[in-house]
């Protein structure tokens, strides 16, 4: 009797952890909806525009097509991205102009609500707003590509200012890069 309680309390653990892994991919989508509402855009788009009374103390992110408003997390490494969005230390910062690289995992099973889980969904014309260093720089979405992760002339440096925003995709077989492009909308306010 005692084997077949233990025999039941496995296969329930098993069904549990595998519904888990089946599931928890899911998860993001489905936070996205709820928290993505109109209302959080038009909150995170009012900030952007609203002058100098939200910047913020940290540098930030603030996407409002995705409802993404994070923390920039600078670092050494890769280790750096795994709260956030990451800025690579050895591209150019939006005060210093050029190429800012800004990179964010998409799916974890760690950590579920990827930074960039729908970074696929913006299009040429979506903004992004940077606050950075205590100054708030505007950007315009101009173009989203995928690479193969090779191709690491995403992250050179440029002659023009731009924001380049890059994860892994597609979403389930991650084998390529999703880079977004965006060009600043003007001068640091």
């Amino acid at each position: 009797m005692k084997l077949a309680r233990i025999n039941t309390l496995l296969v329930v653990a098993i069904v549990l952890t595998n519904g888990f892994v089946i599931v928890s991919p899911f998860v993001p989508r489905l936070l996205f909806r709820w928290q993505a509402s109109t209302a959080r855009q038009q909150q995170l788009g009012r900030q952007l525009h609203d002058g100098a009374a939200h910047i913020a103390a940290d540098n930030r992110l603030i996407i409002p097509d995705i409802a993404l408003d994070q923390h920039i997390n600078e670092g050494r490494d890769l280790s750096a991205a795994r709260t956030g969005p990451w800025r690579l230390p050895y591209t150019s910062a939006p005060d210093k102009g050029g190429n800012t690289v800004i990179i964010g995992h998409r799916f974890t099973y760690t950590n579920p609500r990827g930074t960039f889980y729908s970074l696929d969904k913006l299009k040429a014309g979506d903004e992004i707003g940077l606050y950075w260093q205590g100054k708030k720089y505007l950007y315009k979405v101009t173009r989203t590509t995928v690479v193969p992760p090779t191709q690491r002339e995403v992250e050179a440096p440029t002659a023009d200012t731009r924001l380049t925003l890059y994860t892994c995709t597609p979403l389930w077989w991650p084998k390529n890069r999703l880079v977004v492009t965006a060009q600043p909308e003007g001068a640091g306010v």
